[in-house]
């Protein structure tokens, strides 16, 4: 029987070292609401703090400012509907 693997980002790259999709990939957007359920605030200040240091790790690995699109990546899937 396979074993769950947790999803979590790999750095300097943020991907995933499970499926290798961009960080936070769906299972780990699931967890993570999961996780957070009780705690939406608390979800969006993690996933803000995550995302700046993406921010500075990707920067550092391609020598050039961020990609776009951070903020839809990590943080407006998250915002309560």
């Amino acid at each position: 029987m396979p074993r769950y693997r947790p999803h979590v980002a790999a750095r300097p790259s943020w991907r995933c070292r499970v499926c290798g999709a961009a960080w936070p990939c769906s299972p780990a957007r699931l967890a993570l609401l999961g996780e957070y359920r009780e705690n939406r605030i608390g979800l969006l200040i993690y996933l803000g703090t995550l995302m700046q240091e993406a921010r500075a790790d990707l920067a550092g690995v391609t020598g050039q400012v961020a990609p776009e699109g951070m903020a839809e990546r990590f943080l407006s899937w998250a915002r309560a509907r």
